[in-house]
């Protein structure tokens, strides 16, 4: 079982994200938060499930991993939201968030989130993928949302566990914890995965 083999590694959460650490607390695995500071940018070439991986995998890059001792693993994430081809990013403000989720607003997106788990020898990537779809929202529903929860710092301009999660959603195909940002289950394999060796 995972929660006992691990108990002998040091684990690292490479993020700032306030839900993935709720979520891998919830796991009960015991870990140290990391900041890294790197531009989120990616080649043009790439597909948007290669961009979520690509930048769950640039995250780990700025982890001096050789400073740590032998038993560390570090799991580095990503998540985007893509409309059609297009990725919505997180808006720089309330007009950005207005725009976003108005074009969210009455459709199905995809939330991918790119998973990279690391030892010092050894490095594994991985992603899924969730289908959300919303009810069309009223400019007053979404105006309300941005005024009263600004999303600022989240991919897609919304937060599925917030309020507009609550009254917005028709249904889901995939993973909640998914569009929070952390795949636990995907997350749960990797590790058990990558302490076999």
């Amino acid at each position: 079982m995972l929660i006992k083999q691990i108990e002998n590694y040091n684990l690292y959460l490479c993020s700032q994200s306030p839900r993935r650490k709720e979520l891998l607390k919830g796991m009960d695995l015991t870990f140290e938060v990391l900041k890294t500071n790197v531009e989120e940018s990616y080649p043009p070439s790439l597909s948007p499930v290669e961009i979520a991986e690509y930048l769950s995998n640039l995250k780990l890059s700025a982890i001096p991993m050789d400073q740590y001792p032998e038993n560390s693993i570090f799991i580095g994430c990503d998540t985007i939201v893509v409309l059609g081809q297009t990725i919505m990013g997180k808006p720089a403000n309330e007009k950005e968030a207005f725009e976003i989720i108005s074009q969210l607003s009455g459709r199905k997106h995809n939330v991918i989130t790119g998973v990279t788990v690391a030892r010092k020898n050894r490095k594994i990537t991985s992603h899924r993928t969730t289908i959300v779809s919303f009810k069309e929202f009223t400019s007053e529903e979404i105006d309300y949302y941005i005024k009263r929860y600004k999303p600022y710092d989240k991919a897609g301009g919304y937060g599925i566990q917030e309020w507009i999660g609550f009254i917005g959603i028709d249904y889901i195909e995939g993973s909640f914890y998914n569009v929070m940002g952390f795949p636990t289950k995907l997350v749960y394999d990797m590790l058990t995965e990558i302490i076999q060796d």
